[in-house]
């Protein structure tokens, strides 16, 4: 039975844009995790571990989404393991985000000027304390801005995890869309909270490359 669009359908809507918010904190919060430990690792001394991550990040770059959060919610069942649909998307959008945010940070923290690394070493420090103490410091200037605008992608990509019946803001829509029949109300709204999660990030991403001033700085490619 159909129903009209109305206050309480957007408070539906506005309730599920609680797990877009939830999904997304998850991811890069897990996926910071992980990428500050896959950038660290791209810059280590060991040839070994840097080809290692640096494939792995690879093939995580070249994978889609899609197919990530499809391998851990039914290639994992397929094993017996049941695995839920929060559970498979935070794993998958933690796993991408780490290999994203891993490039970021490793490109900032290579544009520390080289005379810092040197400056270390006449110190005596270690590779460990040559990060902790003098280089992550002046790299987190640097990430800050594109790590903020990359949140926007993350908030807006976690509407892939529809296809696997996560019930997130663009699932809910889809539903709402089936007992009211207004695809214009429903989805504009839909649009509108997209818009008021991720213009805030837009705009701090934009105020804090002003700030920090790093729109000039050279990040050196892989």
């Amino acid at each position: 039975m159909l129903r009209d669009f109305g206050l309480n359908e957007v408070w539906f809507l506005v309730l599920a844009a609680r797990w877009t918010l939830a999904l997304s904190a998850v991811a890069f919060v897990g996926g910071g995790v992980v990428g500050l430990l896959l950038a660290v690792a791209r810059i280590s001394p060991w040839r070994w571990l840097r080809v290692a991550v640096s494939g792995w990040i690879q093939v995580v770059q070249a994978t889609p989404m899609l197919m990530l959060l499809l391998l851990f919610y039914f290639g994992i069942n397929m094993f017996g393991v049941r695995i839920d649909a929060w559970t498979a998307a935070a794993v998958a959008f933690t796993i991408g985000t780490s290999a994203y945010l891993a490039d970021i940070w490793r490109g900032c923290i290579q544009a520390v000027p080289q005379g810092q690394w040197e400056a270390a070493k006449a110190l005596a420090l270690n590779f460990r304390l040559t990060l902790a103490l003098i280089v992550i410091p002046q790299a987190v200037r640097m990430a800050l801005p594109p790590t903020v605008g990359y949140m926007v992608q993350v908030v807006k990509g976690t509407s892939l995890a529809a296809l696997i019946g996560f019930t997130e803001l663009a699932k809910a829509g889809a539903q709402m869309n089936t007992i009211t029949f207004e695809p214009v109300r429903v989805f504009g709204t839909v649009s509108l909270l997209y818009f008021a999660m991720c213009f805030p990030l837009s705009m701090l991403a934009r105020r804090l490359e002003r700030k920090l001033h790093v729109g000039s700085l050279r990040v050196q490619a892989l």
